[in-house]
């Protein structure tokens, strides 16, 4: 390895193992031509194949995801693909070598600009995987992942947008106009407080009518991949109110135990682009989101009188915490009783007295009890 001063007034440094030529670049400046050299030298003593450095991360994107595809779930090939779709172009054409944290730091601002907090953190695990076996092939002697953050954003509540039970009927009957089944799926998804996915797994022989109505959710069935267990990776009970009762009876009329308790009109699998088009959900949703149903039911839940723990249990929430976030958003049965004492006149038996100064007399100091 050597660096010296071309006659232009750069910089070249030039790698070598033995006699043969292995890389070569001009910089401006002595000081990076150097640093350049010692980072080569690092990846020599590595046992990194300095030519593999310039291979670019589009060309070593397919050889990882296959290779993932026979080593990880099926959820989490899935995640790994999504990721690689979303990858601005001008990163996966840099060589895969020249990479650093603070390129990577940028994806990840970037991608958090356009996707949720939680999204983001599985893609940058997925891009960590991608750059930890490319450590592991030797083309690279550090993961640049590893240098960079998730960038903070607002917690779910802020997007949180339960409908009210006045809303929730309105939006029902619009819906109803155009697809019955359809309108029958929002009023139970926002009684049950089930996910879009576990609403597509739930089975006829997981509604159970004794001792009461009841759904057992033991699994989730996510668009695109295998089913799989639910988000808490736990079964959970959730009750099934009268408002809907009749609606899942009349859903699970006729079908084997085996068999997909909701589908649609037609008798198909439920699936989110036609059902937002049975039910014109651009027109009828009152610009809410299939997940806010949940929000919904977990909103009408607290609002009934339904104590957090209870809600906890139905919802499949792993910390109260989470409950808790519902109960700020609504506000407590305290700070409703609160409200209506503030709101009662005289209720304490004691109100300040207004009367009139006149100017020649001294304020006196009023006894507000």
């Amino acid at each position: 390895m050597a660096v010296r001063k071309e006659p232009s007034g750069r910089w070249r440094a030039v790698v070598k193992q033995g006699r043969r030529y292995v890389d070569g670049a001009t910089f401006n400046t002595q000081r990076e031509a150097k640093a350049w050299e010692q980072r080569q030298k690092a990846a020599l003593a590595g046992g990194v194949d300095l030519s593999a450095r310039k291979q670019s991360v589009s060309s070593l994107l397919s050889p990882w995801l296959e290779e993932r595809t026979q080593t990880v779930a099926a959820t989490t090939a899935h995640t790994d693909a999504a990721m690689v779709q979303r990858l601005p172009g001008a990163f996966t054409a840099r060589a895969v070598g020249s990479v650093t944290d603070r390129d990577v730091q940028r994806v990840l601002n970037g991608w958090s600009v356009k996707y949720a907090e939680a999204s983001v953190r599985r893609f940058r695990a997925s891009l960590a995987s991608f750059f930890g076996w490319c450590v592991a092939e030797r083309c690279i002697v550090a993961n640049p992942v590893n240098g960079s953050q998730v960038p903070r954003k607002d917690a779910e509540p802020g997007r949180m947008k339960p409908l009210t039970e006045t809303e929730l009927e309105e939006v029902v009957s619009a819906i109803r106009v155009y697809d019955d089944r359809a309108a029958d799926l929002v009023l139970i998804a926002a009684w049950t407080g089930l996910r879009w996915s576990e609403l597509r797994a739930v089975t006829v022989a997981d509604f159970s009518r004794v001792p009461v109505p009841v759904l057992v959710v033991r699994r989730a069935a996510p668009e695109g991949v295998a089913v799989k267990t639910t988000k808490g990776r736990r079964a959970r009970t959730v009750p099934v109110a009268d408002r809907v009762l009749h609606l899942v009876e009349t859903c699970a009329a006729g079908k084997a135990g085996d068999d997909p308790l909701f589908t649609s009109g037609t008798g198909a699998r439920l699936h989110a682009s036609g059902f937002k088009k049975a039910a014109h959900w651009s027109q009828t949703a009152m610009n809410r989101r299939i997940h806010d149903l949940r929000h919904t039911a977990i909103c009408l839940w607290l609002a009934r009188g339904v104590d957090a723990a209870t809600v906890q249990a139905w919802a499949g929430h792993a910390s109260i915490s989470t409950t808790n976030l519902y109960v700020q958003h609504l506000g407590t049965v305290a700070d409703r009783a609160g409200l209506d004492r503030l709101n009662s006149p005289g209720h304490t038996g004691a109100h300040m007295e207004r009367r009139t100064v006149p100017a020649t007399e001294t304020p006196q100091a009023i006894d507000l009890g």
